[in-house]
């Protein structure tokens, strides 16, 4: 039976993410929310949820010696981030007066309120509520999901990686910004499929499904 690990580094409530991700299994697996680098490291496969500051994740990745086992079961294992755990993936974050990030993929978090400004945008900020996502490419974790179908959203910051290639799937909220990276074996969401009712569920069972 495979093992997959839900990360736990003090930054948010991961039972709603150990529950649709077990429900997603079919009981096929064992799903565990676990700070220990060496469960990590043996699981299948790895899930790197995150909500809050990014400040605040990257001190408490660093200070639970966190940041370095995410560096490496992220090379070979397939790895789902999911809202602060696709921002942190990028290289900075403008939030907190600008933070240094994982530095995984090359591009950068941005604030939506700054860019809004600049085009003349009055939206709601934070981003709150369920939004369309565009599928940009073919994706294992996209079979069954219709292009434009809602997921729910909750942030003010944004990724806007460097290379176009790296985007998933973008979203419509004053600006088109990416909702989704994938490259290799990692798929990144803004959203949350564990709060996006059918058609996250189906991106859970596809990240279970998924043989990179």
């Amino acid at each position: 039976m495979q093992k997959i690990a839900i990360i736990d580094y003090n930054m948010g409530n991961l039972h709603s993410v150990e529950r649709a991700v077990s429900h997603a299994t079919g009981g096929n697996a064992t799903v565990a929310i676990t700070a220990d680098p060496d469960m990590i490291l043996k699981a299948d496969r790895v899930v790197f949820p995150g909500q809050g500051a990014a400040r605040d994740c990257m001190r408490e990745l660093e200070t639970r010696g966190m940041a370095e086992v995410v560096r490496e079961v992220i090379q070979t294992k397939p790895f789902l981030g999911i809202c602060m755990g696709m921002q942190v993936l990028m290289q900075h974050s403008e939030e907190n007066g600008g933070i240094e990030c994982l530095g995984l993929y090359e591009g950068n978090v941005r604030y939506f309120g700054t860019v809004h400004q600049d085009i003349g945008v009055r939206l709601k900020i934070p981003q709150m509520g369920w939004n369309q996502v565009w599928q940009q490419m073919e994706h294992p974790l996209w079979k069954g999901i219709p292009d434009g179908a809602r997921f729910y959203f909750v942030h003010s910051y944004y990724v806007e990686p460097q290379t176009p290639d790296l985007i998933a799937g973008s979203t419509e909220y004053g600006i088109s910004y990416a909702s989704a990276i994938a490259k290799d074996n990692v798929f990144a969401i803004q959203a949350h499929p564990e709060k996006s009712a059918d058609d996250g569920l189906k991106l859970l069972e596809n990240f279970v499904a998924w043989r990179p």
